[in-house]
């Protein structure tokens, strides 16, 4: 039952993909724009709505873990160490030196960025795929939030695929650049700072802030182009979407070359890892890959084949770029719509979907179940990301959208947190 539900799943999102193909071709044969009054309807029918259908399949797969037997093997201890997988010792080091690990083979280290309260190294692990023929350092950053994951088997089967021998160039990756909060499964530091508003950092500063220069010193300036890969924070969902300042060539194509649903033109927001490697005069892009806390396969496969199609783009493999099955939505800008009240919140439109200016797009009701205030759209957009936990405080972030204009403003941010 949960094979023929993954089938079914897979098959809702090759319609949906089919759909979108339809529409572009229309838009050619008709000679005008077509996608964005017929799209809305598209995501009106049943089999497009992905994202009930994912968290269905979600839960599926949690009562088949719970259900499922699991039968025990009858090893003798001798056997059994026989079968263990023996994995080498990983050193630690104090900073990354590129030039001290062999061409042609991957490499692991630990590379220490403060102390704790015991005096041990608080580290994080660097993975380095150093190719036999020269050319540039790409750095793949995940967990910079410690409970964003989805960036994590986005490298291991990354990691796999690569072939030293055959890169050019050195492919870099932290899989969790946040330790502490990684294993407090929270979003931000030990203290709770969100190391990504703390950005470069302070060598003589707070916990997060030396936190972060050295992660800045130690590794991050070592890239020549560097990914950040995120997903949406706890209690919301986003669609695959990328931000990147869209007035730099180099991380425009950037941009596109990761095949998301959708693009987000946003100069970065001081602090952030993305604008700290920016003014180091790193080529940077953040990619957020669906929902916390989780491993999304469709969403993971997805972003993976846009990070191979960078790496080809820069000539680092031989394969070709994967081109893309439909144009992603370019936002020129983005905001947040803010709640004004609290109690029982419920936002309509799902996530990758359009919405007109005027549409109903979330309502409160309170706790004895009396409406308190409805929220529509003031513009035409595309929903990015949106709340899902019900229980809303005045202030809390009801919906993310997407706004399609003509010109991309000098500066913009959408005050993402």
């Amino acid at each position: 039952l949960l094979r023929k539900l993954e089938n079914l799943s897979d098959f809702t999102q090759s319609n949906i993909t089919a759909c979108r193909k339809i529409l572009k071709k229309a838009d050619k044969v008709a000679g005008q724009s077509m996608t964005l009054s017929l799209w809305p309807l598209v995501t009106n029918l049943r089999f497009a709505k992905s994202e009930s259908d994912e968290a269905l399949l979600h839960d599926a797969r949690a009562v088949w873990r719970k259900r499922a037997a699991v039968s025990v093997p009858t090893t003798s201890p001798l056997e059994e160490s026989k079968m263990r997988r023996l994995t080498p010792a990983v050193p630690t080091v104090s900073e990354l030196d590129l030039a001290s690990f062999p061409a042609g083979e991957i490499s692991r280290v630990w590379v220490a960025l403060a102390e704790d309260g015991m005096g041990l190294p608080i580290r994080v692990p660097v993975i380095i795929a150093k190719g036999s023929i020269e050319g540039p350092v790409v750095g793949i950053t995940a967990a910079l939030h410690g409970n964003e994951l989805n960036g994590i088997p986005l490298i291991h089967r990354l990691f796999d695929e690569v072939q030293p021998s055959k890169l050019h160039g050195t492919l870099v990756a932290v899989p969790v650049a946040n330790s502490p909060g990684f294993l407090l499964s929270q979003r931000g530091y030990t203290d709770g700072t969100d190391l990504n508003r703390v950005m470069p950092g302070k060598p003589n500063g707070s916990s997060p802030q030396v936190y972060a220069y050295n992660l800045m010193h130690r590794i991050i300036r070592h890239f020549d182009y560097l990914l950040d890969m995120h997903t949406a924070s706890r209690g919301r969902v986003n669609s695959l979407y990328v931000r990147a300042n869209l007035l730099d060539s180099r991380t425009a194509r950037m941009a596109r070359l990761q095949n998301p649903q959708i693009i987000v033109h946003n100069t970065s927001p001081d602090g952030s890892l993305r604008g700290a490697a920016m003014q180091r005069g790193i080529p940077a892009i953040t990619v957020e890959i669906g929902d916390p806390s989780r491993f999304q396969k469709r969403f993971v496969r997805n972003a993976l084949i846009g990070v191979t199609n960078i790496l080809s783009q820069l000539r680092m493999i031989p394969d070709e770029a994967n081109a893309s099955e439909f144009e992603p939505v370019v936002c020129t800008r983005s905001f947040w719509i803010f709640a004004k009240s609290g109690g029982i919140l419920t936002v309509h439109p799902d996530v990758n979907t359009w919405v007109r200016s005027g549409d109903l797009i979330a309502t409160i009701h309170s706790v004895f179940g009396d409406l308190e205030e409805e929220y529509f759209a003031p513009q035409d957009g595309i929903i990015v990301g949106k709340h899902v936990d019900p229980v809303c405080q005045s202030g809390n972030r009801i919906l993310h959208l997407g706004v399609v204009e003509n010109e991309l403003p000098a500066v913009v941010d959408d005050g993402h947190m």
